[in-house]
């Protein structure tokens, strides 16, 4: 995969344009809950920015391509499927959550369920979307290796100075408005690129016809669909760096609208990435199909498009990136180090939760240097059974029934049904070790709840 000096150079252009506006926009920050949660004055536009920017990492674009490759036009719901999760979210959740004014979901969670609670689901929450954050970086570090024919030490130092300058300074401030104009970037030339894939399609496919099934959304089989869809849900609701978002909003309709927008910004990025990958599986059947994004924008695409679209691509890597650690950095700062260390002072305050997302982006980068070859799906199994095996149901439980479960039995369900996950993906499970977890996590509530619901009635009756 050849790339020229004027590629690279639009490339980087497009990048420094972006984190630009997010530098700019984080001079406005002074202030520990302006860092995390931008003065809870975020319009809509701004906690979607927020949400999308995150959301639309490699997996959204890169591993859309990928999937296409093998599966066809069924590779596009991942973003479909994220899109969902985020309406569901918009429509039960958002306004919950925005009402209580709190910061973090561990936060949350101790205010219903105690102090016990909250420690625990901010440690196994923050390892969960670690993983998340890893299984970002891995491809960033090959994609930064790949064209600028650096060792994975010096792509591991320029992703961590990327995302640093992404959300350092800034906060959810910067990440909003970083993830507004990488969204542009991304929504326009992954557009032009999927209609010149489209187009160029039937010369290619005419003498060697695609493989049946490529254009059906269902190809990857209704069961696994529904899975994919299920854990999507659970993950993006028991995930911080979305509910932040929430949180950050003006007020709770404001987080509604933010939410329904968007789903609506995620949900048509995979067509085009998903259209790219099947050009390249008829055009280079040969072709790795991780490279299949990259080698269609550089060699297929035009000069002026495909190295945008390619900056798009490395800002959705760093947008993913900045916004899982800005989650991560937030709940341990608030709910682990302020109160560990005593924190009293705003000023610590805010040195505290910037010094505490540098340091998880610097870990996720040195981690994946030792884990360079690794398979990214195994770090999202691991990252789903953490984020949401034991604490989605206890979430929401917290949320739409409050005091029907007690915080005894909340804390023994996370405990054992998160150790039941981890095992089940340690030991490679046939079944989705989210779906395991979540399993265990019901089969524990559910007798405690009908406990307490008859303990009430008889108190009524008597």
């Amino acid at each position: 995969m050849e790339i020229s000096t004027a590629q690279i150079a639009l490339m980087l252009a497009t990048i420094a344009l972006v984190l630009a506006s997010g530098l700019y926009a984080a001079r406005s920050v002074h202030s520990a809950e302006g860092f995390s949660l931008g003065g809870r004055s975020a319009g809509a536009p701004l906690v979607a920015g927020t949400i999308a920017g995150t959301c639309v990492g490699g997996g959204a674009t890169v591993g859309t391509a990928q999937l296409a490759c093998s599966l066809g036009l069924s590779a596009w719901w991942f973003t479909i499927g994220t899109g969902i999760a985020l309406i569901v979210m918009g429509l039960f959740y958002a306004k919950r959550l925005r009402r209580t004014s709190l910061e973090t979901i561990p936060e949350f969670l101790g205010v219903r369920y105690g102090k016990s609670a909250s420690v625990f689901s901010s440690l196994v929450s923050s390892v969960g979307i670690f993983f998340s954050a890893v299984a970002s970086t891995l491809p960033g570090l090959h994609l930064i290796a790949a064209i600028f024919g650096v060792g994975h030490g010096a792509a591991a130092f320029a992703l961590v100075a990327l995302v640093a300058c992404y959300i350092f300074f800034g906060g959810i401030k910067s990440a909003g408005v970083g993830g507004i104009l990488k969204m542009i970037v991304l929504w326009l030339s992954l557009c032009l690129a999927g209609v010149a894939a489209w187009h160029g399609l039937p010369a290619l496919t005419a003498d060697a016809p695609l493989a049946p099934g490529t254009w059906s959304l269902g190809h990857a089989g209704a069961q696994s669909i529904a899975a994919g869809l299920l854990s999507l849900i659970v993950g993006v609701i028991s995930t911080q760096s979305y509910i932040q978002a929430i949180f950050s909003a003006a007020n709770p309709r404001t987080a509604t609208v933010g939410a329904f927008a968007a789903a609506l910004i995620v949900i048509p990025v995979g067509l085009p990435c998903s259209l790219i990958g099947i050009y390249m599986h008829a055009a280079a059947p040969d072709i790795a199909p991780i490279l299949a994004l990259p080698a269609y924008l550089f060699t297929h695409a035009g000069t002026l498009i495909g190295s945008i679209a390619m900056g798009g691509i490395a800002l959705s890597l760093v947008g993913s990136i900045g916004g899982l650690s800005l989650g991560i950095g937030t709940m341990l700062s608030h709910d682990v180090f302020a109160p560990l260390l005593a924190v009293k002072s705003e000023g610590r305050f805010l040195l505290l939760h910037r010094l505490t997302v540098l340091l998880v982006m610097a870990l996720a980068a040195l981690f994946s240097i030792f884990f360079i070859d690794s398979q990214v799906l195994v770090w999202n199994y691991l990252s789903m059974a953490l984020r949401g095996g034991g604490v989605f149901l206890p979430l929401t439980l917290a949320v739409f029934c409050p005091g029907r479960l007690s915080p005894r039995l909340a804390v023994i369900s996370m405990l054992l049904s998160t150790a039941t996950a981890v095992a089940a993906a340690a030991l490679k499970s046939a079944v989705h070790p989210l779906f395991i977890g979540l399993v265990v996590s019901a089969a524990l509530i559910l007798p405690g709840i009908c406990q307490k619901q008859k303990e009430h009635t008889g108190r009524n009756l008597s």
